[in-house]
């Protein structure tokens, strides 16, 4: 039983850290939670990251302002592929 109870313990911290990290997305990127979900999943496979630990990165960027270069550059890129389309101003 022990065993089972380290097991739902670990996997209740690990859902919280994405939470957390998919909440960072979402303030820096302007996105749904659902694009804030695609664009931490697809950080993580393009970099050969677990999903946990990019997701750690990520909570970290947000309060220390660091995030590794390799991680960094597919953030960008799937953050600028996520982002809405700017409107046309309907003045022209």
């Amino acid at each position: 039983m022990t065993a089972e109870n380290a097991q739902l313990q670990h996997a209740v911290h690990s859902h919280a850290v994405v939470d957390q990290a998919i909440g960072v997305l979402l303030a820096v990127g302007e996105l749904t939670p659902d694009e804030g979900w695609d664009v931490l999943r697809e950080v993580s496979q393009r970099t050969n990251i677990k999903l946990r630990h990019v997701s750690e990165l990520i909570i970290d960027w947000a309060r220390t302002g660091r995030l590794p270069s390799e991680v960094r550059t597919e953030l960008d890129a799937q953050l600028a592929a996520h982002r809405p389309s700017p409107r046309p101003d309907p003045e022209l």
